[in-house]
């Protein structure tokens, strides 16, 4: 079969041997990936990864030990877990310290054209949900992990810093659950996709200007190594960041005025499918338009060279 490859900043599209499916493990075509940011960073070097990336994926069942779940279209949490650890036991599998992450860390991702994942992990999707939009389940439930963490009151101004993909994603599931939200970017085409939905949009530069201590909820997700610094000024004493960006390198954090203004900083990661996929098949957020290209999978490097290239959002990797 054919797998996508990254090594010393490299992508290649090899021919490997097909999977062999472990006992509680589904077999699944892949259907539909996405490139993100973090596969972005994976290829700077995030991670010294080498290997297999992608973790936003749909794929179809082809082997598995539940009957139920052949031939069906899923989605799969990226996290493998021991389920027996103490973490485990508490629910939050997430952080499971012996855990393997789908096309990250120690598990070979879903840039090919067959992956596996554990049928725990797995999530159904429903036949009103396109192939297209399904890829979205992960991102979209990345977002949605924000009111998990949080009890942000109806109404509440929030600012959403960065216009890619995923803050875009963030700014319309917030505005969805009646938040106010401000979204602050450099891309006003990007941010139209927000913008239809009812968010309102404010270029970036404006944002230096006149946003100082502004709110008491602030989203980061910038992808930059600056953003933080951004982030911490336009944040109100004793208000909340929540980080989302992966960046490859250490960011700069000058401690002081989040000491002083008693700011909040929460890491914000992986969410709950339930949410996305409720999101999704209700048709409250805009996905579709996110897509900017679909390329087949042999033509992986030209796909993430595209992903590269400004005002890009979503570019999908398809089997031939």
């Amino acid at each position: 079969m054919l797998a996508v490859h990254l090594e010393n900043r490299r992508v290649e599209v090899r021919k490997v041997a097909r999977p062999q499916r472990k006992e509680s493990f589904a077999l699944i075509r892949l259907l539909a990936g996405g490139i993100c940011n973090t596969d972005l960073e994976l290829q700077r070097g995030y991670y010294a990864f080498t290997g297999t990336p992608g973790h936003e994926f749909v794929g179809e069942v082809v082997s598995a030990d539940n009957p139920n779940l052949l031939s069906r279209r899923v989605v799969g949490e990226i996290n493998l877990a021991c389920r027996k650890c103490d973490w485990c036991r508490r629910g939050l599998g997430r952080h499971c310290p012996t855990r393997s992450v789908l096309g990250i860390q120690g598990h070979p991702g879903a840039f090919r054209e067959f992956l596996t994942l554990p049928e725990a992990n797995l999530h159904v999707i429903p036949d009103s949900i396109s192939n297209e939009a399904a890829v979205f389940v992960e991102p979209l439930a990345a977002a949605c992990e924000i009111l998990d963490q949080a009890s942000i009151p109806d109404g509440a101004e929030i600012a959403v810093l960065g216009d890619g993909k995923l803050g875009l994603l963030i700014a319309q599931v917030l505005n969805a659950s009646r938040k106010n939200v401000h979204l602050y970017g450099r891309h006003k085409n990007k941010m139209r996709i927000a913008e239809r939905a009812g968010v309102q949009v404010i270029v970036s530069k404006q944002a230096s200007k006149s946003k100082s201590s502004a709110y008491d909820w602030v989203i980061e997700a910038t992808g930059s190594s600056d953003g933080l610094q951004q982030a911490i000024r336009m944040t109100r004493p004793r208000g909340t960041i929540f980080l989302k960006s992966t960046v490859h390198g250490s960011v700069h954090l000058d401690a002081a005025p989040v000491i002083v203004n008693e700011i909040t900083l929460i890491g914000s990661r992986c969410g709950r499918f339930e949410p996305a996929l409720a999101l999704l098949q209700s048709r409250s957020i805009n996905v579709v338009d996110m897509i900017s290209e679909a390329m087949p999978l042999a033509q992986a490097k030209r796909a993430f060279t595209r992903a590269t290239e400004r005002g890009v959002l979503k570019v999908l990797i398809q089997p031939d």
